[in-house]
């Protein structure tokens, strides 16, 4: 890193940790008590404050890993510094443990934009700084960096093990992914990706042999045609079936094979992948949450996705390729048709933006859902054309992961989509100054809507007494 970009990313941060103070104070004066989940999670880490590590409430879901975590945190400063009392772990401390996560975050972006593109000499290091100043002010993920949530904790770990795994760390990947786990289980999906990461690097290095020895470019020139793929998956199945290929990739991924590993033990013995409240979380093929994904990104990434250039180029692959989007958009009519869910909490709870959008778009009428199988279509093609700078391999990668993490939730919820979006946009190409510009005050425009509504539209419910707010 150059001074000048030392110096830039400094105040950039320092900056943006300075106008999260401000907003934590705002929200905490707001919403002094606990709020949504924050009533279940903070009284559970106020019991680890007070060493009953063996109480636990049956409606909490996840692991223990954020409030092992935050008196890890809190006890030893309230020693240091003397503090005593009903501060120790209050809510506003307890919350305060998630704005550290939120530099963390910045930091852990900077450093991955570094990282992923710094074979890219044309990006400049304002550029890298502003890209990691959007995505650390990403709306979904920004948001709960101000409530006691998992959310920007379960961030921080999985983009740390990630980070770890592309410098080679595999060892520290894996642990770092066993943190993050312990704040969500799903989480162990991106420690499987960073294990892919790894053997699609290894599955790359043989192909390009491969091409070199037969000295066929013209497989590499066709890359996304049926055929390019039918050949790199019969090419994939050939190195996964040698036996010499598969003592080397066990032996670089063995940390991740151990902890992947556990987590079917702990699935064995827990009897499930969700502790506490199953009834609300039970697992199904939600295939359309994939359309739900593409439709977000595309929202939170118009400026690479959704652009005259990338219409222009669907319209004439489109027109090359009929048969096959023909044959897509009938598959997507069927899983739509078959496998569509509304969970129960969707439709109940009038505090979440996905409430307004189920009732305002898809119960419009019966046919909408179906109606948008075309921009589902295209938003797949723009989002998969983005990738097209990475390998065949680590592509197909990503999405096996996507489809694993996103498929067998039942219920529609944004903050489900957060890493699998930050994964994928920190892996983009840069796109001009312009549009990045654009892309940052989309986001600072949200997040002003949204804490905006939540601090200052609230209602009331006709049978309770409590303020409600808006929220993701």
């Amino acid at each position: 890193m150059e001074r000048a970009e030392a110096y830039g990313f400094s105040g950039a941060m320092s900056g943006a940790f300075l106008l999260s103070c401000l907003l934590f104070a705002a929200v905490s004066r707001r919403q002094r008590g606990p709020y949504m989940d924050e009533v279940f999670h903070v009284p559970q880490a106020q019991a680890y404050c007070h060493g009953r590590f063996l109480q636990w409430d049956p409606m909490i879901t996840t692991l223990p890993g954020l409030y092992l975590l935050s008196v890890g945190v809190v006890k030893p400063a309230a020693w240091l510094l003397g503090w005593t009392g009903s501060v120790v772990c209050s809510v506003g401390m307890l919350r305060f443990i998630n704005l550290l996560f939120s530099a963390g975050n910045f930091y852990l972006l900077y450093l991955l934009l570094f990282k992923i593109h710094q074979k890219n000499k044309a990006v400049s290091g304002f550029q890298r700084i502003l890209s990691a100043l959007t995505l650390a002010m990403f709306p979904t993920l920004y948001f709960f960096t101000f409530l006691y949530y998992t959310d920007p904790g379960s961030v921080f770990f999985t983009l740390f093990s990630y980070l770890m795994c592309l410098y080679g760390n595999y060892k520290t990947s894996a642990l770092l992914g066993f943190c993050g786990f312990m704040f969500r289980q799903t989480n162990i999906v991106w420690t499987v990706f960073c294990a892919g990461n790894v053997v699609a690097e290894k599955l790359n290095e043989a192909w390009k042999i491969k091409l070199q020895k037969k000295k066929d470019e013209r497989i590499s020139s066709r890359k996304g045609s049926f055929s390019d793929l039918t050949r790199v998956l019969q090419f994939l199945l050939e190195y996964l079936l040698s036996p010499k290929n598969l003592v080397t990739l066990t032996a670089l991924t063995w940390p991740y094979i151990i902890l992947v590993s556990l987590f079917f033990v702990f699935v064995f013995i827990n009897g499930g992948i969700v502790v506490g409240d199953r009834s609300s979380h039970e697992a199904c093929l939600h295939f359309p949450q994939l359309f739900y994904f593409l439709s977000f990104t595309v929202f939170f990434s118009f400026p690479h996705l959704l652009t005259p250039t990338k219409i222009r180029k669907f319209l004439l692959s489109l027109r090359k390729h009929p048969v096959q989007y023909s044959l897509i958009t009938v598959i997507s009519l069927f899983l739509i048709w078959k496998f569509t869910y509304v969970h129960k909490y969707l439709l109940a709870d009038n505090r979440h933006y996905t409430f307004y959008v189920w009732r305002k778009v898809f119960q419009r009428h019966e046919l909408v859902k179906y109606l948008l199988v075309p921009f589902y279509v295209f938003a797949g093609w723009s989002f998969a054309d983005t990738l097209k700078s990475k390998s065949i391999f680590w592509v197909l990668m990503y999405f096996v992961c996507l489809l694993a993490v996103t498929v067998p939730q039942k219920l529609l919820e944004f903050r489900y989509f957060i890493l699998p979006f930050l994964i994928y946009r920190l892996n983009i190409p840069f796109m001009s100054l312009y549009r990045q510009l654009l892309e940052l005050a989309f986001y600072i425009l949200v997040n002003a809507v949204t804490f905006y509504l939540f601090l200052n539209r609230t209602f009331q419910w006709e049978n309770s007494d409590e303020v409600q707010r808006f929220m993701w």
